[in-house]
Parts: C-alpha cells; sequence; structure tokens
C-alpha cells in the first residue's frame, strides 16, 4: 500500500518512537510514505508585481494563513508549480503555518509547499486536520533562531496515526460537525467584539481630536489652540541610552520582559521574569520604570503588544530586543502615550510603513521619531486619560469575549487531540487495519 517499495518495518514506527498509545486497528507509519511534497520554485524577487496586470499570481509565505497573495510574478515556470483552489500548504519558513488555499489559482514560491495524499489509504482532509499539531511541536523545539525553517526531510519523518479509512471518513466528519458550531459561536462573540473595538476605536479618534475634553477647556477656560503639533521624536525618547550598572553584581536579580509577557488583550505586562543581570545586560532592551514598550515586528506589533513598564526588581529592567523603548519628556503623558500607540489608527499607519523580509517585517524607527501628533498641554493629557480609564474601565466584558474566544480555540485543539488518539466515540474496532 505504500507510494514506494519499502519494506513494512520501514514504513511503521518503532513502538519505543510512539507519541502515544492509538486503538488496536490503527497503525503508526512516517507520514512521508503516504504523501508527496512538491516545494516551491525560486522566482527571482524582481519579477514581483503588486499589479495584476504585471503577471501571474504567487503564493509566498505569508500568503499560506491568509488564503490570497497580493503579489505577482512576470516569470515563467513549469506547470506543475500551479497551485489550485483546495490545494494544502505548508509555510517551511516563520511558524510552519498549514492551510487550504482559498483563492485562484497561482504560482508556488519557494519556502511554500504543496502536500497531498500519494496514497489511497490516506484522506487528505485527515492528514490536514492532524498536521498541524506535530509542527508546532516541530516549531516549539527548533533551536531559536530569528526565523525558523522546515524542511521536507523532517515533514516525511513525522510519526502519523493511521487508522481505517472508514474511521478517518468518520473522524473528519465528527471533527467538521463540532467545529461548525464552534464556529457558529465564536462569529457570534467576535461580532460582539469588533463592535467594542470600533467604539473603542472612535472614542480614541475623539479623545485625540479634544472632543473629549471640550468642557474641561471650557471650565478651566483654555482654548484649543494651546494644542501644538510635534513629531514623537520631539516630546520622547526612542531607546534611550542603557542604564549604568557597571557597579552592580552579575547575579544580582532584575526583571526581565519577554515578548509573550505582554498582553495584546490587555495592553500590560502579565508574566514578567526574574533573571540574573549578568545573563541579561547584554544583548536584550533595556528599559526603566514608567516606559512604554511597543513590539516593532510583526505580527506582534499588528496585535497591540505594548506596555507601561511597572515596578522592577531592583529597579533594572531588560527585555526583548524586539521592543523600542519611548522614554516621555514632561510634556507628554506615558499613559496618553501608551493609548496613543494602542489605538488600531497608529498601528495601521506603523504597518503601512514596515521594511523588512517576509515573516520578519518591523516598524522602522524613523516611523516614529517623525510621526506627527497634536499634542495638549500635560494637564489636559491627564483629563483625557482620567476620561479614558473611566470609559474602559466599565468595558471589562470585552476581556470576557477575548477569554471565550481563547477557550473555544482550545476546545477545538481538544477535540483533535481526542480525534487521533481514537477517543472521539467513532473508532469500531471491528474495521480491518490497513495492510501494506
Amino acid at each position: 500500500m505504500a507510494k514506494q517499495n519499502l519494506s513494512v518495518n520501514q514504513i511503521l514506527v518503532p513502538e519505543d518512537e510512539q507519541p502515544y498509545n492509538i486503538p488496536e486497528n490503527w497503525t503508526w507509519v512516517r507520514l512521508g510514505n503516504f504523501v508527496e511534497i512538491l516545494s516551491g520554485f525560486p522566482f527571482e524577487s524582481d519579477s514581483f508585481s503588486p499589479d495584476p496586470r504585471m503577471g501571474i499570481p504567487l503564493i509566498r509565505i505569508r500568503d499560506v494563513v491568509r488564503g490570497f497573495t497580493e503579489t505577482y510574478t512576470s516569470q515563467k515556470c513549469d506547470d506543475v508549480y500551479i497551485i489550485n483552489f483546495g490545494d494544502i500548504l505548508i509555510g517551511m519558513d516563520g511558524d510552519f503555518n498549514v492551510a487550504t488555499w482559498k483563492s485562484e489559482k497561482a504560482y508556488l514560491n519557494q519556502r511554500v509547499c504543496k502536500i497531498k495524499s500519494a496514497n489511497s489509504a490516506l484522506i487528505d482532509s485527515y492528514f490536514l486536520y492532524y498536521l498541524p499539531m506535530p509542527l508546532l511541536k516541530i516549531h516549539s523545539s527548533t533551536p531559536s533562531v530569528t526565523v525558523k525553517h522546515l524542511s521536507t526531510k523532517t515533514i516525511n519523518s513525522i510519526p502519523f496515526p493511521l487508522p481505517p479509512l472508514a474511521e478517518q471518513q468518520r473522524i473528519v466528519e465528527r471533527i467538521e460537525t463540532l467545529f461548525e458550531k464552534l464556529d457558529q459561536a465564536k462569529e457570534l462573540v467576535q461580532h460582539a467584539l469588533d463592535s467594542f473595538e470600533k467604539r473603542k476605536a472612535a472614542i480614541l479618534h475623539k479623545a485625540f481630536k479634544g472632543e473629549l475634553t471640550a468642557k474641561w477647556r471650557e471650565e478651566n477656560d483654555i482654548s484649543i489652540d494651546n494644542w501644538s503639533v510635534h513629531t514623537l521624536g520631539e516630546v520622547c525618547t526612542i531607546n534611550p541610552p542603557k542604564s549604568d550598572v557597571s557597579k552592580c553584581v552579575d547575579d544580582l536579580d532584575v526583571s526581565f520582559i519577554p515578548m509573550p509577557a505582554v498582553s495584546e488583550i490587555s495592553g500590560k505586562i502579565e508574566t514578567p521574569q526574574i533573571k540574573h543581570l549578568g545573563d541579561v545586560k547584554k544583548g536584550y532592551t533595556n528599559f526603566c520604570e514608567g516606559d512604554v514598550i511597543f513590539a516593532k515586528i510583526t505580527p506582534c506589533m499588528e496585535n497591540g503588544k505594548s506596555a507601561i513598564v511597572g515596578p522592577l526588581v531592583n529597579n533594572i529592567g531588560f527585555g526583548s530586543t524586539e521592543f523600542y523603548v519611548l522614554r516621555c519628556s514632561p510634556k507628554l503623558n506615558s499613559r496618553y502615550l501608551h493609548y496613543m500607540v494602542r489605538n488600531q489608527k497608529f498601528r495601521d499607519e506603523a504597518q503601512a510603513d514596515m521594511t523588512g523580509a517576509v515573516g520578519q517585517q518591523r516598524v522602522p524607527r524613523s516611523f516614529l521619531e517623525n510621526y506627527s501628533l497634536s499634542l495638549p498641554d500635560i494637564f489636559e493629557q491627564q483629563e483625557i486619560v482620567h476620561i479614558l480609564d473611566g470609559i474602559f474601565e466599565k468595558e471589562n466584558h470585552a476581556f470576557e469575549l477575548y477569554d471565550i474566544i481563547e477557550k473555544i480555540d482550545l476546545i477545538k485543539k481538544s477535540i483533535l487531540a481526542k480525534a487521533f488518539r481514537g477517543k472521539l466515540g467513532t473508532n469500531n474496532p471491528n474495521d480491518d487495519r490497513i495492510n501494506y
């Protein structure tokens, strides 16, 4: 039954390498013996264009999850590299994403591969649901580098739980039925969340236009004409010099903030770490209490990873090099700045200015330095922050909505974990094991 002339021993996974127990009529096999992988063609980057009139659609790594492309190539290649609607793709760099192509036919660029069943014993939709789990495990165990890389050899060696064909079909049908109900619930929650985000954006727009403090200005006999235009670089220091820690011992405990420690939902540092100064004083970003840290790399920036630095262990803090540190001058309130950089409008403008290769695009420092803002005096900034705090304190239900979405995603993972252990209640022990 295997796609090559291999012995049974070459197809099967040795018992000591099997990840977990499966039903007796299932078999642990190597995925590469049941699938074919097509690696993309190395198109020349100077053939790329955003203009559809200039060529043929081209699938790049960032397009795998999106399901569509905004890149076109004038370069021609063999038709074998044409991908059609419904084909299964894997991004070989970055997060190792797996997705079904949802758009028109397109060419397959390098570092993206197409994977399909090459054996009548395997249903495409079955291994499509399974594949993200081992790839996530491979990603997490890959040594930390700027961009992680996946090889076809690694994919081929993945242990794969293979049930009888009838059971594969039952599993797929059960997963899709359960996922459909969860997706309907998630859609309702997301609609409510989107409504909140639109309202929040409208409120922030009014705040930064001075509309929320119109009455306050009237009561304090202050004119809107007192607002003045500045660049962000004029009212805060971007990446200030590191603190002098030369007199501190290397085993001194200090605060350390990795990127995952900052919540994109709350905009707070939720899981800080404690490390020895000697382990972090070189090669990491330094900040002080009251600084605003702002993620500069995709997708963290777009997701809203920024926070105001709170109390630090021994008043010393270090963190990810992917943070910009913004230290306010006396003209700028740090909470006012944090509301501004968390604002969707600011993030959209920052995203449009990003530079760098796909998967590691960053907001350039020049964007922050030159960002123009109309700024009231420090006292009106404090009043705006006070008003915004009061408004958004009453919007705690939004965080509950995020929590519900997270729980739905966890339920899906639980369903998949059960499915590929034969614990969804679909397995029929009378189904014959697949023979080789």
